[in-house]
């Protein structure tokens, strides 16, 4: 009996109606050539899936568009019969990406806590996102910067830190904003304490040394959160580049911390530094570590070189899957044809620009093709050689090592673009392999 692969390749747009349908028969004795091997005893990480950002800037745009183009929108990215994104990451209040700093309460005692400003733009992306996956999203939050009475530099921005005196209130209403979030039927399923903590930025952004955020969860956010009844929420620490997130775990994780982090949050913009994934593997092998955010800065962006930046953005992908990523956030969803807006000007590349004068929605790093091209319901894949287990809120399916010949397609734009990486997914059941567009 003759076994069946089925090949697709991607060009122009990636769309549905732009790709090369090809069945290759495997037949017996072909023992060299056209093989497949899969060694389901050898297996690696649980793959939990990708997800994206809903900023301010990315909803102030999205509020912009035509609903036939919001429509388009949402089901591309989180249709169960299209890229299927499992997961949104919301800052807590503002950040670069707002329109401008915002705080949802300026008072110690909370009593003009509102959310007044997310209820503008976030939450109805948020909302129509979940309308497209059919459920309830999970989601993460992140905080850039404590409110600016908290800080030693009185201020969102450039840097300073959490004042002593204030931790316990900072504590309290990170965990006020998870219960507001949760009083509206939202499903908050991850924490990060700060987003890149050694980072002086010209926008909100807070420092803490790994001996000061270790202190923090320790000392205020674990009782803080197991007074609320919120020590059910996994909290990832670092949510930073990756070159020294091992340093991080090591000088944090112990004894005392060890059951409340449930791993490590990383960003790509230092470079590839896949050897310190491999590090936190082995050291720590129960903890996760997922790419909190990625996009291509305008600054490092060459826009004549669109191939180069998907390539780019490829390569990274595939990298971190291999080392060992549990999950993938792309950083906005969408910006508009300035990579914004920003409200100091770090614009940025995103996989949808809304271009606001010609009123077009325009694929940019095309996500469809470029990262989970129909990630459907009893599917797991596999990349250059290592197989992650596939854990989705229907399915948990392991697999394990494979090897294989051949060649990805990433439709970009109206260029095809070969990766030397085989991408392939098994639909189980069916008894198909499919090679998949990166």
């Amino acid at each position: 009996m003759c076994k069946s692969i089925k090949v697709s390749m991607t060009y122009g747009n990636g769309l549905w109606d732009e790709q090369f349908h090809q069945e290759v028969l495997f037949r017996p004795g072909e023992t060299e050539n056209k093989v497949i091997n899969l060694y389901p005893e050898i297996q690696y990480q649980i793959f939990d899936g990708f997800g994206g950002a809903i900023t301010e800037s990315a909803a102030y745009i999205y509020s912009l568009m035509g609903e036939e183009q919001k429509n388009k929108l949402m089901e591309a990215y989180f249709s169960p019969n299209r890229m299927n994104y499992q997961f949104v990451r919301i800052p807590i209040d503002s950040c670069d990406f707002s329109l401008q700093q915002y705080e949802a309460s300026g008072k110690p005692d909370f009593s003009d806590f509102s959310f007044e400003r997310l209820e503008k733009y976030i939450l109805p992306m948020l909302d129509d996102a979940e309308k497209a996956a059919g459920h309830r999203l999970p989601i993460m939050l992140s905080p850039w910067s404590p409110p600016a009475y908290m800080k030693t530099n009185g201020k969102r921005n450039g840097g300073g830190a959490l004042k002593p005196e204030y931790a316990e209130v900072w504590a309290e209403y990170i965990c006020r904003y998870v219960e507001e979030y949760q009083r509206r039927g939202y499903h908050i399923v991850a924490l990060t304490l700060q987003n890149e903590p050694k980072a002086v930025q010209t926008w909100d952004s807070c420092i803490f040394t790994a001996k000061e955020e270790k202190a923090f969860l320790l000392d205020r956010m674990i009782p803080v959160m197991e007074r609320h009844h919120l020590e059910g929420i996994p909290i990832y620490i670092w949510d930073h580049n990756k070159e020294r997130v091992y340093e991080w775990m090591r000088d944090i994780i112990d004894e005392q911390t060890d059951a409340r982090i449930a791993g490590a949050a990383v960003h790509w913009y230092s470079g590839d530094h896949f050897e310190a994934l491999d590090l936190c593997r082995e050291k720590y092998p129960n903890k996760k570590l997922i790419v909190s955010e990625s996009c291509i800065e305008f600054y490092k962006f060459d826009i004549h070189n669109a191939q180069g930046a998907a390539q780019w953005l490829g390569h990274e992908v595939i990298g971190d899957l291999n080392h060992g990523i549990s999950a993938f956030f792309d950083w906005n969803l969408l910006l508009d044809e300035n990579g914004g807006p920003n409200y100091v000007g770090n614009y940025a590349m995103a996989p949808f620009f809304y271009h606001t004068e010609k009123h077009e929605l325009q694929p940019h790093l095309y996500s469809e093709p470029l990262c989970q091209d129909k990630f459907l319901e009893n599917l797991s894949w596999i990349s250059c050689g290592k197989i992650p287990t596939l854990s989705l809120p229907w399915l948990s399916y392991k697999c394990g090592y494979l090897s294989c010949q051949g060649f990805a397609a990433c439709g970009f734009r109206r260029n095809p673009l070969q990766l030397r990486y085989p991408r392939l997914q098994f639909r189980k059941g069916r008894d198909r392999l499919s090679y998949l567009p990166l």
